[in-house]
Formats: C-alpha cells, sequence, structure tokens
C-alpha cells in the first residue's frame, strides 16, 4: 500500500482492509509513521513518538476489532499510556510517567487502535490554539503559517495531514470543535458522561471537560463512541444507553428538523464574514435539504462567558498548580510554568470559594434557558469561531503585555486584576464566542467542514442539540456528508 492509497481510507476502511487481509496492522503502522517522520518536523503535531510500543500492539491486534490495526495518535492531556510521558505542554511535568493506562487508553487496545504516539496541546489545555513554550507551537497543513487550533491543535494537524485517519481529543470549552473548524475535520464534543475519564479523574473543570476524537469522516466518530461508550465504577456522570449504534444513525436520513440559526457574536463582536458566509450558505443547505431553518437570538449571553465561566477557568488554572507543586514537592513558580498561566492561577487563587460556587450555580440558569430552547428547536447553528484560522502568534500577549504579566507574576499581585477579569475574558472569548456553552450544559455539539475560503482555509460551522441526542447529530452530520462531501478536499 502507497500513502496516496491509505489517505483515500477512513479508519473503518483500513480495518475492513485488515479484516480481508489486503494489508497488515504492521504495513498501516509503517505508512503512519513514515508520514509522520515526513511532515511533523514542519508541523510539530507529535512530540512524543511511541514507535515500539505501536509495532508491539500492530503485532497482537485482533482483527475482528472495530478499529483493527488502524494507526491512532493520543492527545497528551487527560489521558494517561503507563510509562509514557505525560507533560500536559507544561515543562514543570518533565520527569513525570504515567503509572497506569486510563480506562480509555485500555478499551484502545480492545478495539484494535494502534497508538503510537502523542500530539502536542497548550499549557493544561487552556487556549484556543496550540503553542506551548515547551514544545513550540502546532502549524496548519492547509497553511503553516496559520493555527491548527486548541486544544486538541495537535490531533487536528496530525489527521488533516494524513499521518492518521482519527486521534483522540478533548474538549472543555470547544477543543474539540476549535480544531476541527481549523482543520478541516469533522469533530463532536459528547454529552456529559458519555466516556469515562477513570480512573485518574471522575470529572474535568467541573464536568465541562469530555474526551473525544478527531475524524475525517463522521463514522469514524460514530463507531469510536459506539466502541468506547461504557461506564466505568466510580463515575460520577451515568448517562441513558444510545438507543442504537450511532453508526446506524449516520446512515439514516433525519426527519425534517427545526433548525434556529445565527452567526451573532455572543460578545458582540464583528464575526469575520467567511464565517458568516458559512452559516448562511449551510442554512440553505439545511433548507434545500427539507428542514425547518430560521434565523434565531442565542439562547446564552456575553456574561455567560465574562462572570460565569471564566471563574471556573481561573480556579481551575489555580487547582493545576496547585497538583503540579504536588508533584514537584514544593511550590510552584513563574519558571515553572508559562507567564499567562501563571498569572490565571494568581486570579483563580484571588477569587472566593464562595465566587466559585456561585458561577458554578449558574450554570444552571444556562442549562435550563438552553434546554427550553430545545423545546422549540432540534438544533442550533453557529458558527464553530468567529475567525478563520489566524497567523500562528496572533492571539499571544503582546511585548507590553508580556512584561506586565511578568510583573504581575514576580509580585504575586493576583487581587489586582480582578477589575480587569471582563476585559480579559472578552480577549479570550472574542474568537471563540459560541463553544462554551456546550461544555456548561453538558450538551453534545459538533463541527462539521462545510465551508472552505478563497485561498483554501477551512471554516466549520457548528450544531448543538439536545443533551444526550449524539444520535440526532450523527443523523444530520451523515446527510450533510452525503450532501456536501469534503473528503476530496486535503491539504497539498
Amino acid at each position: 500500500m502507497t500513502f496516496d492509497e491509505y489517505r483515500r481510507y477512513d479508519a473503518l476502511g483500513l480495518a475492513e482492509l485488515v479484516r480481508k487481509g489486503d494489508v497488515t496492522p504492521l504495513e498501516l503502522l509503517d505508512i503512519a509513521i513514515a508520514r509522520t517522520e515526513a511532515v511533523n518536523p514542519q508541523l510539530n503535531a507529535v512530540i512524543h513518538k511511541m514507535y515500539d510500543e505501536g509495532r508491539r500492539l500492530a503485532a497482537r491486534v485482533d482483527r475482528q476489532a472495530p478499529f483493527a490495526g488502524v494507526p491512532f495518535l493520543i492527545k497528551d492531556l487527560g489521558l494517561e499510556v503507563k510509562g509514557f510521558p505525560l507533560r500536559t505542554g507544561c515543562r514543570g511535568y518533565e520527569g513525570y510517567y504515567s503509572p497506569e493506562d486510563s480506562v480509555l487508553v485500555k478499551r484502545f487496545r480492545e478495539v484494535g487502535l494502534v497508538y503510537f504516539g502523542k500530539t502536542n496541546t497548550p499549557e493544561f489545555g487552556l487556549t484556543p490554539f496550540t503553542e506551548p513554550e515547551y514544545f513550540g507551537p502546532t502549524h496548519n497543513p492547509w497553511n503553516p503559517a496559520r493555527s491548527a487550533g486548541g486544544s486538541s491543535g495537535g490531533s487536528g494537524a496530525a489527521v488533516a495531514a494524513g499521518m492518521v485517519p482519527i486521534a483522540t481529543a478533548s474538549d472543555g470549552g470547544g477543543s474539540i470543535r476549535i480544531p476541527a473548524s481549523c482543520n478541516g475535520l469533522f469533530g463532536l464534543k459528547p454529552s456529559r458522561g458519555r466516556l469515562t475519564l477513570a480512573p485518574f479523574k471522575g470529572e474535568m473543570w467541573s464536568g465541562a471537560v469530555v474526551e473525544g476524537c478527531l475524524s475525517r469522516s463522521v463514522r469514524d466518530s460514530a463507531v469510536f463512541l459506539d466502541a468506547l461508550c461504557a461506564p466505568a465504577p466510580g463515575d460520577p456522570f451515568h448517562i441513558a444507553t444510545p438507543t442504537g449504534p450511532y453508526l446506524q444513525a449516520v446512515q439514516q436520513e433525519p426527519a425534517p428538523l427545526r433548525i434556529g440559526f445565527t452567526a451573532k457574536h455572543t460578545l458582540g463582536h464583528e464575526v469575520d464574514k467567511e464565517c458568516v458566509q458559512a452559516v448562511e450558505n449551510t442554512a440553505a443547505l439545511l433548507q434545500a435539504l427539507g428542514h425547518k431553518v430560521e434565523e434565531v437570538a442565542l439562547p446564552y449571553q456575553k456574561e455567560d462567558l465574562t462572570e460565569v465561566f471564566i471563574i471556573i477557568v481561573m480556579g481551575e488554572a489555580a487547582a493545576d498548580l496547585e497538583k503540579l507543586s504536588g508533584f514537584l514537592g514544593r511550590r510552584v513558580t513563574p519558571k515553572d510554568v508559562e507567564a499567562t498561566t501563571y498569572m490565571l492561577g494568581l486570579l483563580g487563587k484571588a477569587y472566593s470559594a464562595k465566587d466559585y460556587a456561585f458561577a458554578r450555580r449558574r450554570w444552571n440558569d444556562l442549562a435550563r434557558r438552553v434546554g427550553a430552547f430545545h423545546e422549540q428547536w432540534d438544533c442550533l447553528l453557529t458558527p464553530t469561531v468567529a475567525k478563520p484560522p489566524f497567523a500562528i502568534g496572533a492571539l499571544k500577549p503582546t511585548p507590553a503585555e508580556q512584561r506586565a504579566i511578568a510583573f504581575i507574576n514576580t509580585l504575586g499581585w493576583g487581587g489586582l486584576l480582578k477589575a480587569s477579569v471582563r476585559k480579559l475574558a472578552e480577549q479570550i472569548y472574542s474568537y471563540m464566542p459560541y463553544t462554551a456553552f456546550a461544555n456548561m450544559t453538558g450538551q453534545p455539539s459538533m463541527s462539521v467542514p462545510l465551508h472552505w475560503t478563497a485561498d483554501n482555509l477551512p471554516v466549520g460551522v457548528m450544531f448543538s442539540a439536545a443533551f444526550g441526542r449524539e444520535d440526532l447529530l450523527f443523523q444530520l452530520a451523515g446527510q450533510l456528508e452525503r450532501a456536501q462531501p469534503w473528503w476530496h478536499r486535503i491539504p497539498d
């Protein structure tokens, strides 16, 4: 098999070839490794190579498994692989090696996935771009001067570049959907509790974080959930079992849906014309497919981000630093982490337990509002992000801001920054005003690659459905994939 042949298949297609004996898992792995060696120096998507482990797994694949022999990559955040590094984009974790596998990693082996590396992520997954100081930025295969998104940017770039057909991703504020949009991929954030975080974590970010994947085909993401969505002992969230296989949903034509759409920015900022056009074109396509489509007001508001979610993010950053202190055996200093991470940690400590608890209670207000919206509308359609892939470094602090942050960190003046939190939140969420609400409500949400700019940059559109309705999203995604295929679009 040549690389061009390899790339013509999705993960399920490759697994079928393995089952028929047309290709071996080791042959697939060799192609994946060769492709990684060829393009990773430019893209910086894979930061830990596990080639020998991949060969060990490939040699013992169950050829009847759903993903038999499929080359695979794991995001270097959250999931632990026994005996291998887990750095979370942070220099402070140099020297940490996972003591055991996460439950999902064990299941990856059981379903035939052959993992051979770990992908780049921003420090603690805190930014919607993948530019950690410790490992350097991940570049977008469509244009290496552009961002691959975050925090699953390494996985997104790897799948788009053809290293693998599928890779893990996680999403605490948009980190599956944003890289899907930036890299021209399909990415679905499952409902809260759909995939276990055992045994190291019960929940992350008060339940906002979920595990998932990025793929080129809709059916690969569907079977990924079908194969892996079983609870583990001690899981804090128990969600109803799907009524049928998601793969079956992908193959079904959905009944006419009620879809509300808008391209208005949650914070009132300007949305790039390409993102607006992507939504408008998609709305027209949906109408042609027989769905009821109507422009609506967003069921969430500016304050949900600038007064509510931002406090959770800062609190979690402070908790990340506390956990790192435990690993280091001493207090974290500004030399252990990036300056912006340390600043967010200072802010997290400046807020009280009451502030954190009250912000968390306001998540329920949002969930009720969104729940009422879905009483009338099956899906909400918006841009995934507010602009196409931007230049690497464009969202990093300016030199003047970096000097100010360093000064504040040195003096530990987190409390003085509280007056500037809304401004900080507006900077953070100007680019990503749509994604975080689904993390707060726990509902499923997906980015679908239906638009490209004139200079060949992908722009995703986002659909969100009521809690537990991944089946509806997979039905719709399958229909859109058939109506407006994107498989022919690959980076040069």
